[in-house]
């Protein structure tokens, strides 16, 4: 299984009879799992079974939804017929209300275009629940075609995140390799400090130089954290490879990155090693930008 992004935009439809449901799904990253639906008021009520239904595909991110239900055909449109009962009801209270203010009764046909809903042919049922195995169907081709984008998606960033946690394993090779030689670096930076200071003729005492770089090397020694990055990118690996919804592991992993790096800073005494750690901490924070659009 590939990564899987957060992105992706799904559509699905379904007909049966004179009703034709068209469900859109649109999706961003987000670190917890939202869904909003904009749909017909007469479907509220499942409102809540399509979130339960997208969140069985989408673990997280924010999901945006729309639901449109109109006839499957121009002729259910004339099949159909208008909406009497509503048309009826509304020229009752304009006359009513034209009645009561003293104006002219001047309805015709021409009038209804501009009464508010009546000509859309009657589709929906009385119980939304009638209307809900066409709306599952056409919210499923839309997860569908949902998780196909995602997916396209998800292989993108899979291979440029396995380019960057490359480079920033490589970056980790040379503070290794340039990690044993601080030891060295500051004795001989000690001696010369000291025969300054002890001035032609004297030198300092081997054992007391030793013990002192003995003491340095133990404090500036990022073997443990090497070792822990190290790690840290067998793991970054075995995620990547087993794909899926990785996005929190993998943000995890950046911080254990960071937390080993930052250490490794502050320890390392020396300013070809501060340069690599600068350029990794730079690398990182891209790829954990990355790492927030995978789900």
């Amino acid at each position: 299984m590939s990564v899987v992004s957060m992105t992706g935009f799904g559509r699905g439809e379904a007909c049966a009879g004179a009703v034709k449901v068209v469900v859109e799904l649109s999706t961003v990253n987000r670190k917890q799992f939202d869904c909003n639906f904009s749909m017909p008021r007469e479907l509220a009520s499942l409102d809540s079974k399509l979130q339960a239904l997208v969140h069985t595909r989408v673990s997280r991110g924010y999901v945006k939804g729309l639901v449109s239900v109109t006839a499957a055909s121009a002729e259910a449109v004339s099949a159909g017929g208008l909406d009497l009962e509503t048309i009826a009801k509304q020229i009752g209270a304009l006359r009513a209300a034209a009645a009561k203010l003293g104006l002219a009764d001047d309805l015709t046909a021409s009038a209804l275009l501009r009464l508010p809903d009546v000509l859309r042919p009657r589709v929906m049922p009385d119980d939304p629940l009638e209307l809900w195995p066409l709306i599952e169907r056409a919210a499923q081709a839309a997860l569908e075609s949902l998780d196909r984008m995602r997916q396209r998606e998800g292989q993108a960033l899979e291979s440029d995140l396995r380019m960057r946690f490359a480079a920033l394993a490589g970056l980790s090779h040379e503070v290794a390799k340039l990690a044993p030689a601080v030891p060295a670096s500051y004795k001989a930076v000690l001696e010369k400090r000291l025969a300054e200071l002890l001035g032609p003729g004297c030198v300092a005492d081997p054992a007391l130089v030793a013990r002192e770089v003995a003491v340095f090397a133990d404090r500036c020694d990022v073997s443990e954290e090497l070792t822990r990055l190290a790690s840290h990118f067998g793991q970054v690996d075995k995620v990547l490879g087993a794909g899926g919804s990785c996005g929190r592991t993998l943000d995890f992993l950046c911080q254990e990155l960071f937390r080993e790096i930052n250490t490794t800073g502050s320890k390392a005494n020396d300013a070809a090693m501060s340069k690599l750690v600068i350029e990794f901490k730079a690398g990182l924070e891209a790829a954990r930008e990355q790492v927030q659009n995978v789900e």
